[in-house]
């Protein structure tokens, strides 16, 4: 079982996002990479996101991960909560309520150090699946 300091460093991620509202489906490959700092590990990921009929943007999001006993906590890069997991075999997530979508998540440690969030997220605005595995760059 993975603690939090077994995270640092650049992980090679994929992404396939599966989307049942609109139809842009994409796929993202890039890296994240988590450094430490005072509050935990700095979570930077960075990619090229393809959606559906070719369009490419660059993508870029940022969290904060600090240790929650024997759990991870996830925050938003300016603070706020947004979810927590425990690190070990398959591990259901808390879910997170962004206004009216609800977004859940679902790790899976079992190929340690390779490993995956799967994140199906529903509601008024949104309805789709996204798949990231990372591995060890």
């Amino acid at each position: 079982m993975p603690v939090l300091s077994d995270f640092i460093g650049t992980w090679s991620l994929s992404r396939d996002i599966q989307d049942a509202k609109y139809g842009q489906n994409g796929q993202m490959t890039g890296q994240a990479c988590l450094t430490a700092s005072d509050s935990g590990l700095l979570y930077h990921e960075t990619g090229a996101l393809v959606l559906t009929g070719g369009m490419q943007m660059q993508a870029e999001r940022r969290y904060i991960w600090d240790s929650a006993g024997a759990e991870i906590a996830v925050h938003f890069d300016d603070g706020r909560d947004f979810h927590h997991f425990d690190p070990a075999g398959v591990a259901v997530g808390t879910s997170h309520l962004c206004g009216a979508d609800l977004y859940n998540v679902t790790y899976d440690f079992t190929q340690w150090p390779q490993w995956s969030a799967t994140w199906i997220v529903t509601g008024p605005r949104k309805d789709y699946t996204s798949l990231t595995r990372y591995n060890p760059a």
